[in-house]
């Protein structure tokens, strides 16, 4: 059966990716980006099988209106995906109100706004699958990016409570969480703060990140992709890459210590 998709940030990286598999088999995709004709070559190729939308996510009126345009030229909405996004590079003592408010605005309450002009349209379906963009970053966390881990630990904070609100309407959410791809995510879609000499030893440390010495390749998540819209029962978190499973489980056996070493100091916390 076909599928329509709703993809944010369809420009390049992952949403250019996941929008040609979708397309190459076949399915409708509505395809968004800031400039919109960084997408004439989706429709050069496809010609109405794709719907070219010019949106800025940060723009929640704007978001409304794209959804609802989409799912009225193709009559259906079976996949949302909020992809756009991108990382902010700086010491948490480095950033700006603006560097700060920024992200949040783009990577946590783009997602959310697109999410919740989403859910009325699935939910008189009866049907639907949402799909976040998150990362490793979004349940471990390491120096110089704590602004977009603070965007991505949001966003699997409200998808979780999401996908348990929404579950009876047959709407399902996945959390993706990428390791590190050879997109240009830390190349020219980055954005840094001026940085402050006392941190030169940390930044210089944050550049030997596991992922960074063996980055995945984007095109190997399109069939990773289309197997995660087809299953019948698709997870709430998927990983994807090979680094962040390592990742993941060495942060959790730290912190399972942890709890359970302060659990003494956590029940006398609790009184009689």
């Amino acid at each position: 059966m076909t599928k329509t998709w709703f993809i944010t940030g369809a420009s390049k990286g992952f949403g250019r990716e996941w929008a040609e598999a979708a397309l190459e088999r076949g399915d409708k995709v509505s395809a968004t980006a800031r400039k919109l004709e960084t997408l004439d070559a989706l429709v050069d190729a496809y010609g109405d099988a794709v719907l070219p939308i010019q949106l800025d996510v940060t723009d929640r009126d704007a978001d409304f209106d794209a959804v609802k345009r989409a799912a009225d030229h193709f009559g259906k909405l079976d996949i949302v995906i909020n992809n756009a996004g991108y990382g902010h590079f700086g010491m948490i003592e480095e950033l700006t109100e603006y560097e700060a408010r920024s992200q949040m605005e783009t990577n946590l309450f783009g997602a959310l706004w697109v999410t919740q002009a989403a859910l009325p349209i699935m939910r008189e379906q009866g049907s639907g699958h949402i799909i976040q963009v998150s990362s490793i970053g979004g349940i471990s966390a390491f120096p110089t990016v704590g602004a977009y881990h603070a965007t991505k630990w949001a966003l699997e904070g409200f998808s979780q409570s999401l996908a348990q609100e929404v579950a009876g309407f047959g709407i399902n959410v996945t959390l993706i969480e990428p390791g590190g791809y050879s997109t240009d995510w830390s190349g020219p879609s980055a954005t840094h703060s001026d940085e402050n000499s006392a941190y030169a030893a940390v930044r210089e440390a944050a550049k030997n990140r596991p992922s960074a010495s063996d980055p995945g390749d984007p095109t190997a998540t399109r069939g990773a992709i289309l197997k995660v819209v087809d299953a019948d029962e698709p997870p709430l978190r998927i990983f994807f890459g090979k680094m962040p499973l390592e990742i993941a489980t060495n942060d959790y056996e730290s912190r399972l210590a942890t709890w359970n070493e302060w659990q003494p100091v956590a029940v006398e916390a609790h009184g009689a």
